[in-house]
């Protein structure tokens, strides 16, 4: 089956610059196994590096490279703003994936200047939630920001991690996130690095989740934000809603949405190392090491395109256009084949 999405001409990067970071949040690629890990941070030579390495793999495969600039927090790099600045001047759009801690009105015009399209933000509860997974005060001073990114002209995106920990809270945060005006909301599933059943939700919980927000989206869509489906089960549940149907005449082998992984994405990370996706344990390369146009095609990153090979998936005329989220299969099973372990439809 051949993995390329007619829908976007875009390819995404997601660029962790550094591994410093003001919080040490439970849910953490970074430090969620061990706190005590050296930072490690990308010099400056490295990243004209990377940057030459993408756009030469993105002129091969005509596509147009797109930035997802993140840590850590990438403010914190010392060469942040050397590097926004060398963005703009070579046209390479990008947003940012960040913290709230050093937004000031002045850092925010900066950015905008630079041609920073989006900041995105994390609320991951209501205040005490929020805080504890991330640190005392970080949900006030989200909430503050929103308002800064906006007066600035850049679109502020807020972000959800979801799991059996804040799922109930998850209505109050799109209360929040409209009443703040914030221009995006969207949730992701939380990727167990280790499993913990005080993180885990049944299929049935989530698609009751699901239920919910669609009502909350409904009610708030005149409202000014923007509600990404960002889940891919989504698919699954507009298809029984009705409201996604699958087109006719189309390629019978070719993957059209769902899942980027292997199709149109990139994770680079400090030291170099190249993930198919960063929340589950996929190295394909290393940017200073091998040619990122040999990287994608490459044997290693064949492994994630091997649309064949999923357990559930494969069975199911969704295939095509959702296959949920393998990482979070990853998570809970080391087997990115796996079944969703939150998706509720019942494939023979």
């Amino acid at each position: 089956m051949k993995a390329g999405s007619i829908l976007d001409k875009y390819f995404a990067f997601q660029w962790h610059l550094t591994d410093n970071c003001d919080q040490r949040c439970k849910h953490c690629y970074i430090f969620s196994r061990d706190n005590g890990i050296p930072l490690r941070e990308m010099s400056w030579d490295n990243m004209l590096s990377v940057l030459e390495n993408c756009e030469e793999m993105c002129g091969r495969l005509e596509r147009v490279p797109y930035f997802y600039i993140t840590g850590g927090d990438p403010i914190l790099h010392k060469d942040f703003w050397r590097l926004l600045s060398f963005l703009k001047e070579k046209e390479i759009a990008f947003s940012i994936l960040g913290n709230p801690f050093h937004l000031t009105d002045e850092a925010c015009k900066r950015l905008k200047d630079c041609g920073c399209e989006r900041y995105q933000l994390s609320i991951d509860g209501l205040r005490n939630t929020h805080d504890k997974i991330r640190r005392r005060g970080a949900f006030d001073a989200t909430l503050e920001k929103i308002a800064v990114i906006r007066g600035a002209g850049i679109r502020s995106a807020i972000m959800t991690t979801v799991s059996g920990v804040n799922i109930a809270e998850v209505p109050a945060i799109i209360d929040i996130a409209v009443a703040h005006h914030a221009d995006v909301f969207a949730f992701a599933r939380y990727c167990p690095t280790s499993f913990k059943k005080s993180a885990h939700i049944e299929p049935d919980e989530y698609r009751a989740l699901l239920d919910v927000c669609w009502d909350r989206f409904e009610r708030y869509k005149d409202g000014g934000t923007t509600f990404n489906l960002k889940d891919h089960l989504w698919t699954l549940y507009l298809h029984e809603k009705g409201f996604f149907r699958i087109p006719g005449g189309l390629h019978d082998q070719m993957i059209y949405d769902g899942c980027n992984c292997g199709i149109s994405h990139l994770t680079i990370v400090p030291n170099g190392d190249v993930y198919a996706c960063r929340r589950m344990d996929s190295v394909v390369g290393n940017v200073f090491a091998d040619r990122l146009s040999a990287v994608f095609v490459g044997d290693k990153m064949d492994k994630y395109r091997d649309f064949g090979k999923f357990e559930k998936c494969a069975k199911c005329e969704l295939l095509r256009f959702c296959r949920g989220c393998p990482a979070v299969a990853h998570g809970y099973t080391h087997n990115s084949y796996g079944a969703d372990p939150q998706c509720w439809k019942k494939v023979i």
